[in-house]
């Protein structure tokens, strides 16, 4: 009964982690707003949670890169529930490249979609969020704590997303509102599934082959799955949880070992 009635924000909900996160919330009673730039994945993703659980869920198809496309969505959630009790920032795929080849756009996107969102809809929303002395959980990943050659577009804004994270759980502190991160590792999402299989044309080597090599090279049992992380976002926004504030925490088996 902790959930019911609540209202939980998720960007980036019509698939993958994302997703999960919704219909995880969703299952402890939690009503559903969706923001996601497809429309049609909106749409599936809607009707798949209304069949699974008795919640209420909205959405709304946005391009987040946008300051006024970020108001629009808030705007939407707001009209049709009129609180907000928890923001899951899932939203944002930043594109690998070798450096010197990668075009000036891939980071300005980058930084658009999944860390000015974050940023932007936050702020929209903090006015709500110190009503409900609510959570805000955003979804950063492993590039920020493992920099790679290959991957700086995401190197970066995560490690951007994660130090305006911990700056924003200060804040939080100050307005009884939980703040944290969390770092995925290699999950098993249809972006993931894609990469292996354009390595599996490029290599000439199958799909199951290159999730083996990959899974003994990062020193992992399995891929991870985006339950593991709606799972750890679930136990965030609990009352048990409420102590654990402007954390960054890995989901990723094991690969980057850390002690902070």
């Amino acid at each position: 009964m902790e959930f019911k009635k609540k209202v939980s924000i998720i960007t980036g909900g019509s698939k993958g982690i994302g997703l999960s996160c919704a219909e995880k919330l969703a299952s402890e009673g939690s009503n559903i707003f969706l923001l996601s730039s497809n429309l049609k994945n909106l749409q599936e993703a809607s009707l798949r949670i209304k069949k699974s659980f008795d919640v209420e869920v909205g959405f709304e198809a946005v391009d987040l890169r946008l300051l006024e496309s970020c108001k629009k969505g808030v705007e939407s959630a707001l009209k049709k529930f009129g609180r907000c009790d928890i923001l899951v920032h899932s939203a944002g795929a930043t594109k690998g490249g070798i450096f010197p080849f990668q075009p000036d756009e891939d980071m300005i996107d980058g930084f658009a979609l999944k860390f000015h969102a974050a940023v932007r809809i936050a702020r929209i929303l903090w006015s709500e969020l110190k009503k409900s002395k609510g959570v805000v959980i955003n979804i950063s990943g492993g590039y920020a704590r493992d920099p790679s050659a290959d991957h700086m577009v995401g190197g970066a804004v995560n490690s951007a997303l994660s130090n305006f994270s911990k700056a924003l759980a200060e804040q939080g502190l100050r307005d009884d509102i939980n703040v944290n991160w969390i770092n995925p590792g290699m999950i098993k999402t249809q972006r993931l599934e894609h990469s292996f299989h354009t390595r599996s044309i490029q290599q000439k080597k199958s799909i199951n082959q290159l999730k083996s090599e990959t899974m003994t090279l990062k020193g992992i049992r399995r891929l991870g799955e985006p339950e593991d992380v709606a799972s750890l976002v679930l136990f965030l926004c609990k009352k048990e949880a409420r102590h654990i504030q402007g954390c960054g925490i890995n989901i990723d088996g094991g690969e980057n070992k850390s002690y902070f």
